[in-house]
Protein backbone atom coordinates (compact mmCIF):
# COMPACT_ATOMS: atom_id res chain seq x y z
CA UNK A 1 0.00 0.00 0.00
CA UNK A 2 2.90 2.34 0.79
CA UNK A 3 4.41 1.78 -2.70
CA UNK A 4 1.05 2.52 -4.39
CA UNK A 5 0.67 5.73 -2.34
CA UNK A 6 4.18 6.86 -3.29
CA UNK A 7 3.58 6.23 -7.00
CA UNK A 8 0.25 8.09 -6.81
CA UNK A 9 1.86 11.26 -5.46
CA UNK A 10 5.01 11.06 -7.61
CA UNK A 11 3.60 13.09 -10.57
CA UNK A 12 2.38 15.83 -8.25
CA UNK A 13 5.85 16.12 -6.73
CA UNK A 14 7.65 16.02 -10.08
CA UNK A 15 5.55 18.66 -11.88
CA UNK A 16 6.67 21.61 -9.67
CA UNK A 17 10.29 20.45 -9.97
CA UNK A 18 10.01 20.24 -13.77
CA UNK A 19 8.42 23.67 -13.94
CA UNK A 20 11.20 25.10 -11.75
CA UNK A 21 13.82 23.44 -13.95
CA UNK A 22 12.15 24.82 -17.10
CA UNK A 23 12.01 28.31 -15.57
CA UNK A 24 15.71 28.19 -14.71
CA UNK A 25 16.54 26.85 -18.18
CA UNK A 26 14.53 29.64 -19.84
CA UNK A 27 16.26 32.23 -17.66
CA UNK A 28 19.64 30.74 -18.54
CA UNK A 29 18.78 30.82 -22.26
CA UNK A 30 17.68 34.44 -22.00
CA UNK A 31 21.01 35.34 -20.40
CA UNK A 32 22.90 33.81 -23.29
CA UNK A 33 20.52 34.83 -26.08
CA UNK A 34 19.95 38.38 -27.17
CA UNK A 35 16.26 38.32 -28.08
CA UNK A 36 14.52 41.00 -30.17
CA UNK A 37 12.66 43.76 -28.32
CA UNK A 38 9.12 42.89 -27.34
CA UNK A 39 6.02 44.87 -26.31
CA UNK A 40 4.73 44.22 -22.78
CA UNK A 41 2.59 41.11 -22.70
CA UNK A 42 -0.31 39.87 -20.60
CA UNK A 43 -0.39 36.52 -18.78
CA UNK A 44 -1.55 33.57 -20.90
CA UNK A 45 -2.59 35.56 -24.01
CA UNK A 46 0.76 37.33 -24.45
CA UNK A 47 0.46 40.02 -27.14
CA UNK A 48 -2.71 38.74 -28.80
CA UNK A 49 -4.70 41.72 -27.51
CA UNK A 50 -2.46 44.09 -29.51
CA UNK A 51 -3.50 42.68 -32.90
CA UNK A 52 -6.37 44.55 -34.52
CA UNK A 53 -8.64 43.49 -37.37
CA UNK A 54 -5.92 44.51 -39.83
CA UNK A 55 -2.99 42.61 -38.35
CA UNK A 56 -0.45 43.97 -40.84
CA UNK A 57 -1.35 47.53 -39.84
CA UNK A 58 -1.26 46.76 -36.10
CA UNK A 59 2.14 45.11 -36.47
CA UNK A 60 3.45 48.03 -38.51
CA UNK A 61 2.47 50.45 -35.74
CA UNK A 62 4.15 48.30 -33.08
CA UNK A 63 7.29 48.05 -35.23
CA UNK A 64 7.61 51.84 -35.29
CA UNK A 65 8.06 51.70 -31.53
CA UNK A 66 9.91 48.41 -31.01
CA UNK A 67 11.91 48.17 -34.22
CA UNK A 68 11.93 46.27 -37.54
CA UNK A 69 12.76 42.98 -35.77
CA UNK A 70 10.26 42.48 -32.97
CA UNK A 71 9.34 39.51 -30.78
CA UNK A 72 5.69 38.85 -29.93
CA UNK A 73 4.13 36.07 -27.90
CA UNK A 74 0.80 34.92 -29.28
CA UNK A 75 -0.34 32.68 -26.48
CA UNK A 76 2.40 30.06 -26.26
CA UNK A 77 3.85 30.86 -29.70
CA UNK A 78 6.93 33.10 -30.07
CA UNK A 79 6.68 35.10 -33.31
CA UNK A 80 9.38 37.36 -34.71
CA UNK A 81 7.90 40.09 -36.92
CA UNK A 82 10.16 41.50 -39.65
CA UNK A 83 9.23 44.94 -41.01
CA UNK A 84 12.22 46.22 -42.98
CA UNK A 85 13.91 45.28 -46.25
CA UNK A 86 17.30 44.83 -44.57
CA UNK A 87 15.89 42.44 -41.99
CA UNK A 88 13.89 40.60 -44.67
CA UNK A 89 17.12 40.06 -46.60
CA UNK A 90 18.61 38.46 -43.48
CA UNK A 91 15.67 36.05 -43.40
CA UNK A 92 15.12 35.33 -47.09
CA UNK A 93 18.72 35.32 -48.36
CA UNK A 94 21.40 35.20 -45.66
CA UNK A 95 19.58 32.71 -43.39
CA UNK A 96 17.06 31.23 -45.82
CA UNK A 97 17.92 27.60 -45.08
CA UNK A 98 17.72 28.13 -41.31
CA UNK A 99 14.12 29.38 -41.47
CA UNK A 100 12.57 28.00 -44.64
CA UNK A 101 10.17 25.62 -42.92
CA UNK A 102 6.49 26.11 -42.12
CA UNK A 103 4.71 25.53 -38.81
CA UNK A 104 2.45 22.48 -38.75
CA UNK A 105 -0.89 24.14 -38.08
CA UNK A 106 -3.99 22.01 -37.71
CA UNK A 107 -6.42 23.83 -40.03
CA UNK A 108 -4.22 24.15 -43.09
CA UNK A 109 -2.76 20.71 -42.32
CA UNK A 110 -6.21 19.18 -42.73
CA UNK A 111 -6.86 21.02 -46.00
CA UNK A 112 -3.50 19.93 -47.42
CA UNK A 113 -3.84 16.24 -46.48
CA UNK A 114 -1.32 16.55 -43.63
CA UNK A 115 0.92 19.10 -45.35
CA UNK A 116 1.40 17.42 -48.74
CA UNK A 117 1.27 20.71 -50.68
CA UNK A 118 3.96 23.21 -51.71
CA UNK A 119 2.92 26.47 -50.03
CA UNK A 120 2.30 25.31 -46.44
CA UNK A 121 4.35 22.13 -46.12
CA UNK A 122 7.30 22.05 -43.67
CA UNK A 123 10.73 21.83 -45.28
CA UNK A 124 11.59 18.25 -46.24
CA UNK A 125 12.93 16.10 -49.06
CA UNK A 126 9.36 15.37 -50.19
CA UNK A 127 8.60 19.09 -50.30
CA UNK A 128 11.72 19.74 -52.43
CA UNK A 129 10.70 17.06 -54.92
CA UNK A 130 7.12 18.30 -55.15
CA UNK A 131 8.22 21.91 -55.59
CA UNK A 132 10.57 20.77 -58.38
CA UNK A 133 7.60 19.16 -60.16
CA UNK A 134 5.55 22.36 -59.80
CA UNK A 135 8.35 24.60 -61.06
CA UNK A 136 9.33 22.41 -64.02
CA UNK A 137 5.99 20.92 -65.05
CA UNK A 138 3.06 23.02 -63.82
CA UNK A 139 4.19 26.65 -63.55
CA UNK A 140 6.96 26.64 -66.15
CA UNK A 141 6.95 29.32 -68.83
CA UNK A 142 6.17 26.69 -71.46
CA UNK A 143 3.18 25.36 -69.51
CA UNK A 144 1.87 28.85 -68.73
CA UNK A 145 2.05 29.75 -72.42
CA UNK A 146 0.12 26.59 -73.28
CA UNK A 147 -2.81 28.00 -71.25
CA UNK A 148 -2.79 31.23 -73.24
CA UNK A 149 -6.00 30.47 -75.15
CA UNK A 150 -7.87 29.86 -71.87
CA UNK A 151 -6.85 33.26 -70.49
CA UNK A 152 -7.70 35.06 -73.70
CA UNK A 153 -11.05 33.33 -74.20
CA UNK A 154 -12.22 33.96 -70.63
CA UNK A 155 -11.07 37.60 -70.57
CA UNK A 156 -12.55 38.40 -73.98
CA UNK A 157 -15.78 36.74 -72.89
CA UNK A 158 -15.86 39.09 -69.90
CA UNK A 159 -15.25 42.14 -72.10
CA UNK A 160 -18.14 41.14 -74.37
CA UNK A 161 -20.36 40.50 -71.36
CA UNK A 162 -19.68 44.00 -70.03
CA UNK A 163 -20.32 45.48 -73.49
CA UNK A 164 -23.70 43.76 -73.69
CA UNK A 165 -24.69 44.62 -70.14
CA UNK A 166 -28.06 46.37 -69.89
CA UNK A 167 -27.08 48.16 -66.67
CA UNK A 168 -24.93 51.26 -66.45
CA UNK A 169 -23.17 50.22 -63.27
CA UNK A 170 -20.75 47.28 -63.21
CA UNK A 171 -19.55 45.53 -60.07
CA UNK A 172 -15.92 45.31 -61.16
CA UNK A 173 -14.96 43.40 -58.01
CA UNK A 174 -17.44 40.62 -58.76
CA UNK A 175 -16.58 40.48 -62.47
CA UNK A 176 -12.84 40.22 -61.80
CA UNK A 177 -13.25 37.42 -59.24
CA UNK A 178 -15.50 35.49 -61.63
CA UNK A 179 -13.13 35.70 -64.60
CA UNK A 180 -10.01 34.82 -62.57
CA UNK A 181 -11.93 31.93 -60.98
CA UNK A 182 -12.99 30.75 -64.45
CA UNK A 183 -9.39 30.82 -65.67
CA UNK A 184 -8.15 28.83 -62.66
CA UNK A 185 -11.08 26.43 -62.98
CA UNK A 186 -10.34 25.63 -66.64
CA UNK A 187 -6.57 25.57 -66.10
CA UNK A 188 -6.87 23.12 -63.21
CA UNK A 189 -9.89 20.99 -64.13
CA UNK A 190 -10.23 21.35 -67.86
CA UNK A 191 -13.83 22.53 -67.90
CA UNK A 192 -15.81 25.75 -67.65
CA UNK A 193 -18.00 26.98 -64.82
CA UNK A 194 -20.87 27.40 -67.19
CA UNK A 195 -22.92 24.27 -67.66
CA UNK A 196 -21.07 22.46 -64.85
CA UNK A 197 -22.59 21.31 -61.60
CA UNK A 198 -20.14 23.57 -59.76
CA UNK A 199 -21.17 27.13 -60.65
CA UNK A 200 -19.01 30.14 -59.92
CA UNK A 201 -21.09 31.25 -56.93
CA UNK A 202 -20.48 27.97 -55.12
CA UNK A 203 -16.86 27.98 -56.24
CA UNK A 204 -16.31 31.53 -54.89
CA UNK A 205 -17.91 30.61 -51.57
CA UNK A 206 -15.66 27.58 -51.20
CA UNK A 207 -12.54 29.59 -52.09
CA UNK A 208 -13.51 32.17 -49.45
CA UNK A 209 -13.97 29.44 -46.82
CA UNK A 210 -10.60 27.92 -47.71
CA UNK A 211 -8.92 31.32 -47.30
CA UNK A 212 -10.47 31.73 -43.83
CA UNK A 213 -9.29 28.31 -42.66
CA UNK A 214 -5.81 28.84 -44.14
CA UNK A 215 -5.45 32.21 -42.42
CA UNK A 216 -6.61 31.14 -38.98
CA UNK A 217 -4.93 29.57 -35.97
CA UNK A 218 -6.81 27.28 -33.64
CA UNK A 219 -7.08 28.15 -29.95
CA UNK A 220 -5.32 24.89 -29.16
CA UNK A 221 -2.25 26.23 -30.99
CA UNK A 222 -2.30 29.40 -28.89
CA UNK A 223 -3.28 27.72 -25.63
CA UNK A 224 -2.31 24.03 -25.63
CA UNK A 225 -4.06 21.89 -23.09
CA UNK A 226 -7.36 23.76 -22.93
CA UNK A 227 -7.71 25.64 -26.25
CA UNK A 228 -9.38 22.61 -27.84
CA UNK A 229 -12.44 23.32 -25.71
CA UNK A 230 -12.79 26.79 -27.24
CA UNK A 231 -12.19 25.36 -30.72
CA UNK A 232 -15.05 22.94 -30.23
CA UNK A 233 -17.44 25.48 -28.72
CA UNK A 234 -16.63 28.17 -31.31
CA UNK A 235 -17.21 25.76 -34.18
CA UNK A 236 -13.65 26.09 -35.54
CA UNK A 237 -13.08 22.34 -35.76
CA UNK A 238 -16.43 21.80 -37.44
CA UNK A 239 -15.76 24.53 -40.00
CA UNK A 240 -12.35 23.07 -40.87
CA UNK A 241 -13.84 19.60 -41.33
CA UNK A 242 -16.77 20.90 -43.42
CA UNK A 243 -14.48 22.82 -45.77
CA UNK A 244 -12.15 19.84 -46.07
CA UNK A 245 -14.98 17.45 -46.95
CA UNK A 246 -16.33 19.84 -49.60
CA UNK A 247 -12.88 20.26 -51.12
CA UNK A 248 -12.06 16.57 -51.02
CA UNK A 249 -15.37 15.58 -52.63
CA UNK A 250 -14.84 18.12 -55.40
CA UNK A 251 -11.20 17.15 -56.03
CA UNK A 252 -11.96 13.43 -55.98
CA UNK A 253 -14.79 13.87 -58.47
CA UNK A 254 -12.52 15.91 -60.77
CA UNK A 255 -9.78 13.25 -60.60
CA UNK A 256 -12.28 10.43 -61.18
CA UNK A 257 -13.61 12.27 -64.25
CA UNK A 258 -10.07 12.48 -65.62
CA UNK A 259 -9.52 8.74 -65.09
CA UNK A 260 -12.65 7.63 -66.96
CA UNK A 261 -11.77 5.41 -69.95
CA UNK A 262 -12.30 7.14 -73.26
CA UNK A 263 -12.52 10.62 -71.70
CA UNK A 264 -12.46 13.28 -74.43
CA UNK A 265 -9.51 15.55 -73.61
CA UNK A 266 -9.89 18.89 -75.35
CA UNK A 267 -7.06 20.59 -73.46
CA UNK A 268 -4.40 19.29 -71.09
CA UNK A 269 -4.99 20.71 -67.61
CA UNK A 270 -3.07 20.54 -64.34
CA UNK A 271 -4.79 17.33 -63.20
CA UNK A 272 -3.78 15.69 -66.51
CA UNK A 273 -0.18 16.77 -65.97
CA UNK A 274 0.03 15.48 -62.39
CA UNK A 275 -1.73 12.19 -63.16
CA UNK A 276 0.79 11.70 -65.97
CA UNK A 277 3.69 12.30 -63.57
CA UNK A 278 2.16 9.86 -61.06
CA UNK A 279 1.85 7.14 -63.73
CA UNK A 280 5.42 7.78 -64.88
CA UNK A 281 6.69 7.38 -61.30
CA UNK A 282 4.77 4.12 -60.91
CA UNK A 283 6.32 2.75 -64.13
CA UNK A 284 9.85 3.81 -63.19
CA UNK A 285 9.89 3.40 -59.39
CA UNK A 286 7.20 0.81 -58.72
CA UNK A 287 6.56 0.53 -54.98
CA UNK A 288 8.98 3.43 -54.35
CA UNK A 289 6.77 5.93 -56.19
CA UNK A 290 5.84 8.67 -53.71
CA UNK A 291 3.45 10.97 -55.60
CA UNK A 292 -0.15 10.16 -54.64
CA UNK A 293 -3.65 11.42 -55.37
CA UNK A 294 -3.50 13.31 -52.08
CA UNK A 295 -0.44 15.23 -53.30
CA UNK A 296 -2.42 16.18 -56.41
CA UNK A 297 -5.35 17.37 -54.31
CA UNK A 298 -3.04 19.38 -52.03
CA UNK A 299 -1.50 21.18 -55.02
CA UNK A 300 -4.99 21.93 -56.34
CA UNK A 301 -5.77 23.46 -52.95
CA UNK A 302 -2.76 25.76 -53.38
CA UNK A 303 -4.16 26.77 -56.76
CA UNK A 304 -7.46 27.67 -55.09
CA UNK A 305 -5.81 29.78 -52.44
CA UNK A 306 -2.90 31.30 -54.32
CA UNK A 307 -4.32 31.66 -57.79
CA UNK A 308 -7.66 33.40 -57.38
CA UNK A 309 -7.59 35.90 -54.52
CA UNK A 310 -4.10 37.28 -55.18
CA UNK A 311 -4.62 37.91 -58.90
CA UNK A 312 -8.14 39.27 -58.45
CA UNK A 313 -7.17 41.68 -55.68
CA UNK A 314 -4.23 43.03 -57.68
CA UNK A 315 -6.50 43.94 -60.61
CA UNK A 316 -9.18 45.42 -58.31
CA UNK A 317 -6.69 47.60 -56.43
CA UNK A 318 -5.02 48.69 -59.69
CA UNK A 319 -8.37 49.77 -61.15
CA UNK A 320 -9.26 51.53 -57.88
CA UNK A 321 -6.05 53.55 -57.86
CA UNK A 322 -6.32 54.44 -61.55
CA UNK A 323 -9.89 55.68 -61.14
CA UNK A 324 -8.68 57.81 -58.21
CA UNK A 325 -5.94 59.21 -60.47
CA UNK A 326 -7.51 60.09 -63.86
CA UNK A 327 -4.21 61.37 -65.27
CA UNK A 328 -2.57 57.99 -64.68
CA UNK A 329 -5.64 56.23 -66.10
CA UNK A 330 -5.39 58.25 -69.33
CA UNK A 331 -1.67 57.57 -69.61
CA UNK A 332 -2.26 53.83 -69.27
CA UNK A 333 -5.13 53.86 -71.78
CA UNK A 334 -3.15 55.92 -74.29
CA UNK A 335 -0.34 53.36 -74.15
CA UNK A 336 -2.50 50.27 -74.64
CA UNK A 337 -4.72 51.84 -77.30
CA UNK A 338 -1.73 53.21 -79.17
CA UNK A 339 -0.07 49.80 -79.33
CA UNK A 340 -3.14 47.61 -79.92
CA UNK A 341 -4.80 50.04 -82.35
CA UNK A 342 -8.20 49.00 -83.68
CA UNK A 343 -7.83 45.24 -83.12
CA UNK A 344 -10.64 45.36 -80.57
CA UNK A 345 -8.85 43.37 -77.87
CA UNK A 346 -5.45 42.93 -76.23
CA UNK A 347 -3.66 39.67 -76.95
CA UNK A 348 -0.99 38.08 -74.80
CA UNK A 349 1.62 38.82 -77.47
CA UNK A 350 1.00 42.55 -76.92
CA UNK A 351 1.99 42.51 -73.25
CA UNK A 352 5.75 42.90 -73.67
CA UNK A 353 5.17 46.31 -75.28
CA UNK A 354 2.92 47.59 -72.48
CA UNK A 355 5.61 49.00 -70.21
CA UNK A 356 3.40 51.38 -68.24
CA UNK A 357 0.94 48.56 -67.60
CA UNK A 358 3.77 46.64 -65.91
CA UNK A 359 4.70 49.68 -63.80
CA UNK A 360 1.09 49.98 -62.62
CA UNK A 361 1.11 46.37 -61.47
CA UNK A 362 4.43 46.82 -59.64
CA UNK A 363 3.13 49.89 -57.84
CA UNK A 364 -0.13 48.12 -56.96
CA UNK A 365 1.77 45.20 -55.47
CA UNK A 366 3.92 47.63 -53.46
CA UNK A 367 1.02 49.63 -52.02
CA UNK A 368 -1.57 46.82 -51.85
CA UNK A 369 0.16 43.43 -51.58
CA UNK A 370 -2.70 40.90 -51.71
CA UNK A 371 -1.15 38.89 -48.84
CA UNK A 372 0.28 41.69 -46.66
CA UNK A 373 1.78 39.20 -44.20
CA UNK A 374 3.75 36.54 -46.04
CA UNK A 375 2.99 32.93 -45.17
CA UNK A 376 4.56 32.24 -41.77
CA UNK A 377 8.00 30.64 -41.66
CA UNK A 378 9.46 28.54 -38.85
CA UNK A 379 13.08 28.51 -37.74
CA UNK A 380 14.66 25.05 -37.92
CA UNK A 381 18.07 26.07 -36.54
CA UNK A 382 19.56 28.97 -34.61
CA UNK A 383 20.48 32.12 -36.53
CA UNK A 384 20.67 35.87 -36.03
CA UNK A 385 18.82 38.85 -37.51
CA UNK A 386 20.23 42.32 -36.87
CA UNK A 387 22.34 40.76 -34.07
CA UNK A 388 19.27 39.27 -32.36
CA UNK A 389 19.15 35.53 -31.67
CA UNK A 390 16.36 33.53 -33.31
CA UNK A 391 15.86 30.13 -31.70
CA UNK A 392 14.58 26.95 -33.39
CA UNK A 393 10.80 26.70 -33.32
CA UNK A 394 10.30 30.47 -33.49
CA UNK A 395 7.75 31.59 -36.08
CA UNK A 396 8.80 34.36 -38.46
CA UNK A 397 6.31 36.76 -39.97
CA UNK A 398 7.42 39.16 -42.74
CA UNK A 399 5.22 42.24 -43.06
CA UNK A 400 5.39 42.91 -46.82
CA UNK A 401 2.78 45.67 -46.44
CA UNK A 402 4.96 47.61 -43.97
CA UNK A 403 8.11 47.13 -46.08
CA UNK A 404 6.30 48.45 -49.18
CA UNK A 405 5.34 51.62 -47.28
CA UNK A 406 8.66 52.23 -45.52
CA UNK A 407 9.87 55.81 -46.10
CA UNK A 408 13.47 54.61 -45.68
CA UNK A 409 13.13 52.88 -49.05
CA UNK A 410 10.29 54.68 -50.82
CA UNK A 411 9.76 58.38 -51.44
CA UNK A 412 6.18 59.46 -50.61
CA UNK A 413 5.29 55.83 -49.82
CA UNK A 414 1.54 56.42 -49.39
CA UNK A 415 1.25 57.90 -52.89
CA UNK A 416 0.30 55.73 -55.88
CA UNK A 417 3.00 56.54 -58.44
CA UNK A 418 3.95 53.93 -61.08
CA UNK A 419 6.59 56.38 -62.35
CA UNK A 420 8.73 55.60 -59.29
CA UNK A 421 9.83 52.40 -61.06
CA UNK A 422 11.07 54.19 -64.20
CA UNK A 423 14.85 53.91 -64.46
CA UNK A 424 15.32 51.27 -61.76
CA UNK A 425 15.38 47.49 -61.84
CA UNK A 426 13.37 46.78 -58.69
CA UNK A 427 11.09 43.82 -59.31
CA UNK A 428 8.76 41.57 -57.33
CA UNK A 429 10.45 38.24 -58.08
CA UNK A 430 12.03 37.87 -54.64
CA UNK A 431 15.48 39.37 -55.25
CA UNK A 432 14.63 42.96 -54.26
CA UNK A 433 13.69 42.98 -50.61
CA UNK A 434 11.91 46.33 -50.73
CA UNK A 435 9.17 44.64 -52.78
CA UNK A 436 8.09 41.19 -51.59
CA UNK A 437 4.46 40.46 -52.54
CA UNK A 438 5.40 36.89 -53.54
CA UNK A 439 8.01 36.22 -50.87
CA UNK A 440 11.57 35.18 -51.61
CA UNK A 441 14.23 32.53 -51.12
CA UNK A 442 13.29 28.87 -51.25
CA UNK A 443 9.68 29.75 -50.48
CA UNK A 444 9.08 32.27 -53.26
CA UNK A 445 5.73 31.64 -54.94
CA UNK A 446 6.25 29.15 -57.81
CA UNK A 447 3.12 30.40 -59.61
CA UNK A 448 4.42 33.97 -59.88
CA UNK A 449 4.67 34.01 -63.69
CA UNK A 450 1.25 32.45 -64.22
CA UNK A 451 -0.36 34.99 -61.91
CA UNK A 452 1.32 38.08 -63.35
CA UNK A 453 0.55 37.16 -66.97
CA UNK A 454 -3.14 36.80 -66.08
CA UNK A 455 -3.16 40.13 -64.20
CA UNK A 456 -1.39 41.98 -67.02
CA UNK A 457 -3.75 40.64 -69.69
CA UNK A 458 -6.94 41.34 -67.72
CA UNK A 459 -5.92 44.86 -66.66
CA UNK A 460 -4.80 45.76 -70.20
CA UNK A 461 -8.14 44.64 -71.66
CA UNK A 462 -10.16 46.54 -69.06
CA UNK A 463 -8.18 49.69 -69.87
CA UNK A 464 -8.33 49.17 -73.62
CA UNK A 465 -11.98 48.23 -74.06
CA UNK A 466 -13.65 50.81 -71.81
CA UNK A 467 -13.47 54.25 -70.32
CA UNK A 468 -14.39 53.94 -66.66
CA UNK A 469 -16.42 56.49 -64.71
CA UNK A 470 -17.63 56.80 -61.15
CA UNK A 471 -21.33 56.99 -60.39
CA UNK A 472 -22.93 60.41 -60.78
CA UNK A 473 -21.87 62.88 -58.15
CA UNK A 474 -19.01 60.83 -56.72
CA UNK A 475 -15.58 62.43 -56.62
CA UNK A 476 -12.38 60.43 -57.04
CA UNK A 477 -11.03 61.75 -53.74
CA UNK A 478 -14.02 60.31 -51.87
CA UNK A 479 -13.55 56.74 -53.07
CA UNK A 480 -13.46 54.21 -50.27
CA UNK A 481 -10.04 52.54 -50.21
CA UNK A 482 -10.38 50.90 -46.81
CA UNK A 483 -9.13 47.35 -46.41
CA UNK A 484 -11.22 44.53 -45.03
CA UNK A 485 -9.38 42.30 -42.58
CA UNK A 486 -10.43 39.13 -40.87
CA UNK A 487 -8.84 35.71 -40.75
CA UNK A 488 -8.07 35.35 -44.45
CA UNK A 489 -4.50 35.18 -45.76
CA UNK A 490 -5.41 37.95 -48.23
CA UNK A 491 -6.88 41.40 -47.53
CA UNK A 492 -9.77 42.65 -49.64
CA UNK A 493 -11.04 46.08 -50.54
CA UNK A 494 -13.76 46.78 -47.97
CA UNK A 495 -16.41 47.91 -50.46
CA UNK A 496 -17.00 46.58 -54.01
CA UNK A 497 -15.61 48.63 -56.88
CA UNK A 498 -18.66 49.92 -58.78
CA UNK A 499 -17.95 51.72 -62.06
CA UNK A 500 -19.74 52.77 -65.23
CA UNK A 501 -18.09 51.50 -68.45
CA UNK A 502 -18.16 53.35 -71.76
CA UNK A 503 -17.13 51.30 -74.80
CA UNK A 504 -14.00 52.50 -76.56
CA UNK A 505 -14.82 50.96 -79.97
CA UNK A 506 -18.32 50.37 -81.33
CA UNK A 507 -17.07 47.47 -83.43
CA UNK A 508 -15.19 45.83 -80.56
CA UNK A 509 -14.14 42.30 -81.45
CA UNK A 510 -16.21 39.48 -80.02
Amino acid sequence: MGLFTSLFWLPFLLVPLLLLFKKKTDQSNKKHNKLPPSPPKLPIIGNLHQLGELSHSSLSQLARKYGPVMLLHLGRMPVVVVSSADAAKEVLKVNDLACCSRPKLAGIGRLTYDHLDVAFSPYSECWRELRKICVLEIFSMKRVKSFRFIREEEIWSLMNSISRSSTDLVNVTEKVFVVIGSIIFRTSFGKCFYGSEFDHAKFDELVHDVAIVAGSFSYEEFFPGFGWIIDRISGHNGRVERVFQELDTFFQQAIDDHLKPGRAKHEEDIIDVMLGIENEQIRELGDHAWLTKNHIKAVLMDMFLGGIDTSSLTVIWAMTELVRNPTLMKKAQDEVRGIVGKKGRVEQTDLDQLHYNKLIIKETLRLHPPAPLLITREAISHFRINNYDICPGTLIQINAWAIGRDSNYWKNPEEFSPERFIGNNIDFKGQDFELLPFGGGRRVCPGLYMGTVTVELLLANLLYCFDWCLTDGMKETYMNIEEQGGQCVTVNKKTPLLLMPVKYLDDQAS
